[in-house]
């Protein structure tokens, strides 16, 4: 049993008390979204070109003719091993339609250093519509922050603070990138954020979920990590069973 059995009137008091909780909690985020709405920018100079199903895509390309694009770094390597669960869970918890992205002048796209077959196909297994694209060969995930390798950047870093040189490979990550106009003249391109590991929970619906319930995440140890799930395909039987009423 989670938690203890109370009457009523005292799951009220605590439940009041919690609320109060909430919502300080509530208008700090408030406060640091609002902070991010004014934090600065730096120009993206170099010209990066991803391969996509219609071939080659620039990043101004990405972004469609939206002002926004938010580029998640999903960590598929351009070798034999599979694809990281941590941001399979991760895609399986973004909106299942970009409409109300778009209707907010933004889009969404994901990035791989994997050649684009290998994408393609692990893609199509899991049902997933989101526009995805290769890196192969490009330096945007060594640029920002997410494939690391004393040989290509040096000093290491993830999570902007110095980490071992012996760290090297994908790490999950996500970048957000602004522009003036609507595609149709080419304006300057500008990096206004980053986030790294812990950092992306808050993606996480599934966990928002889960923690609302007494049983909570039900994580293995204090330091686990999405990497703890199935690709949604291993999941016995596989089929959502409707509830019988």
């Amino acid at each position: 049993m989670p938690g203890k059995i109370v009457s009523k009137e005292e799951w009220l008091a605590a439940r009041k008390e919690l609320l109060v909780k909430e919502k300080e909690s509530t208008r700090a985020v408030a406060a640091l979204h609002a902070e991010l709405r004014s934090f600065p920018m730096t120009e993206v100079t170099k010209t990066y070109t991803l391969n996509g199903p219609a071939g080659p895509t620039t990043l101004a390309q990405l972004f469609g003719n939206h002002k926004q694009l938010i580029i998640y770094h999903f960590m598929l390597p351009p070798s034999p091993e599979t694809a990281c669960r941590g941001c399979s869970f991760l895609v399986d918890n973004l909106p299942s339609t970009l409409s109300h992205l778009n209707s907010r002048n933004t889009t969404l796209a994901l990035v791989s250093r994997a050649p684009l077959p290998q994408i393609l196909a692990f893609k199509e297994r899991m049902g997933w519509d989101f526009p995805w694209y290769s890196s192969y060969e490009s330096d945007f995930n060594y640029d920002f922050g997410t494939t690391l390798d004393k040989d290509v950047r040096f000093p290491v870093q993830y999570n902007f603070v110095d980490v071992k040189e012996t760290r090297k490979g994908d790490m999950p990550g996500l970048s957000v990138f602004y522009r003036e106009g609507d595609g149709k003249s080419e304006e300057p391109i500008y990096h206004s954020y980053s986030s790294y590991a812990r950092g992306l929970d808050r993606l996480l619906g599934t966990y928002t979920l889960l923690d609302m319930t007494p049983l909570g995440r039900q994580d293995k140890g204090d330091d686990a990590s999405p990497v703890d799930w199935k690709y949604h395909d291993e999941y016995e039987n596989n089929i959502e069973k409707d509830v019988e009423v």
